[in-house]
């Protein structure tokens, strides 16, 4: 006979609805923040905000830390976007997408540093997603080398590698517009 107890399968005990809640208010803006700098486009930041906390939920009770919960936090949702500028640079090889908008990324009344973020967001589209990761990471971001390697999963050399490569790769395209 079942113990009346114990939890139903399919239900989720009430303390994880509580602590993933907690997360989610606590650190959405930050997941948030790191996607949109990471992809360009608003228009998919709520789309991993929720893959990153649904990826999370069944993992928040291993997390004590609320510093390593936001670490982890961002490395989730780094390889979330990874996967995302993958399909998107399929879907864009097959012209299933419009053209992409950046303009109201920079956050800047400024116009001419509008045009610049959009013009640089452009060229990030062009290049591969993991160069483009540790850049916007370490430039954008503003991340160490040694965090950017983390949360890329890499050695700090390949990070280093990759953030050069991404920025010779902006200036060649800048310097041919």
């Amino acid at each position: 006979m079942l113990d009346s107890a114990a939890p139903k399968l399919g239900t989720v005990p009430p303390a994880v609805p509580d602590r993933a809640e907690a997360a989610f208010r606590t650190h959405s803006r930050y997941v948030a923040a790191i996607a949109l700098r990471l992809l360009g486009r608003d228009d998919e930041v709520d789309d991993v905000v929720q893959e990153v906390f649904m990826a999370a939920l069944g993992r928040l009770d291993g997390v004590n830390e609320p510093e390593a919960m936001r670490g982890w936090l961002a490395t989730v949702t780094v390889r979330t976007a990874l996967k995302r500028l993958r399909r998107r640079r399929l879907r864009a090889l097959f012209r299933l997408d419009p053209a992409p908008e950046y303009a109201g990324l920079s956050g800047s009344s400024n116009p001419e540093q509008a045009a610049l973020v959009s013009q640089v967001y452009r060229i990030l589209d062009a290049i591969p997603a993991q160069e483009r990761l540790a850049f916007v990471l370490r430039r954008v971001q503003g991340e160490p080398l040694e965090r950017v390697a983390a949360l890329c999963g890499c050695s700090l050399a390949t990070a280093k590698r990759r953030i050069d490569a991404a920025q010779r790769s902006i200036g060649r395209a800048m310097s041919d517009e």
